[in-house]
């Protein structure tokens, strides 16, 4: 059986895996949400979706934006509510490779790309 499978059979619920986050991420994500949730209603669109994902540190495809809409927008609505984001990023942080995010913020400061971060 695949690592994928076992860990869908161990853990088929995703709302499940929220235990994964401690309370600054959930409240990162909660403050994303918010922020751009600008009409107050409580559901955000796919545009909102795209600039929230990239408050948290992600670069999603339109494409991406598309299938999680289409995936959790069970209405039709075109939206999702707070849970369904936090559902969402939730998998995803889960998802993130701690080595290539330091690689990441690494690359930030490694300016001339000679793998050093120098102080001029």
């Amino acid at each position: 059986m695949s690592r994928k499978n076992q860990t869908m059979i161990r853990n088929p619920n995703p709302r499940s895996k929220r235990n994964e986050l401690n309370e600054e991420q959930k409240l990162e994500i909660k403050e994303a949400f918010d922020l751009f949730d600008t009409n107050g209603t409580g559901r955000i669109d796919a545009k909102e979706l795209k600039v929230a994902m990239r408050a948290l540190g992600f670069e999603p495809k339109k494409e991406d934006i598309r299938k999680i809409i289409s995936d959790v927008d069970k209405d039709g609505s075109g939206t999702i509510d707070f849970n369904d984001f936090l559902d969402i990023m939730t998998i995803k942080m889960s998802e993130r490779d701690p080595k290539e995010e330091i690689l990441k913020a690494f690359r930030l400061f490694d300016d001339d790309e000679t793998g050093k971060i120098s102080f001029k």
